[in-house]
């Protein structure tokens, strides 16, 4: 079977909200690691680390995303439990971050779900018999 014939359209919205999601994350990581005052409030406490550090895991996520986006959109079978890895660690930062944007946070949360599921349903098998 072709590694095209594998992708569906819910391949391609996973691809697409990972390239979407994965670019986003790239700036607020950006901007948190130059610890802007529109990504928390000045003085804001952590459970644990600083800003920064979260500004990183962050940008690292966003890198992660971009790649799982990449390779969903070549068909392979490795894109997509990339992109099932890469949506599930998105899902568990969004939590985490709920404390700074809640209702943005709720938002991720979902799309990582819905990608998540997408993503680990099997994919049809052509049998090559017309119908």
């Amino acid at each position: 079977m072709d590694n095209l014939d594998r992708v569906t359209g819910w391949w391609i919205f996973a691809a697409i909200m990972l390239s979407i999601a994965g670019v986003l994350n790239i700036i607020w990581g950006i901007a948190a690691i130059s610890e802007s005052s529109f990504v928390t409030a000045h003085g804001a406490t952590y459970v644990f680390s600083t800003l920064k550090t979260w500004g990183w895991i962050t940008l690292i996520l966003g890198v992660i995303e971009i790649l799982a986006a990449m390779s969903l959109f070549s068909g392979g079978g490795f894109g997509r439990w990339f992109g099932i890895f890469a949506a599930s660690l998105v899902a568990i930062d969004s939590l985490v971050n709920i404390n700074v944007l809640p209702f943005w946070s709720l938002c991720v949360f979902a799309l990582s779900v819905i990608v998540v599921y997408q993503l680990a349903t099997a994919p049809e098998v052509s049998s090559g018999v017309p119908q």
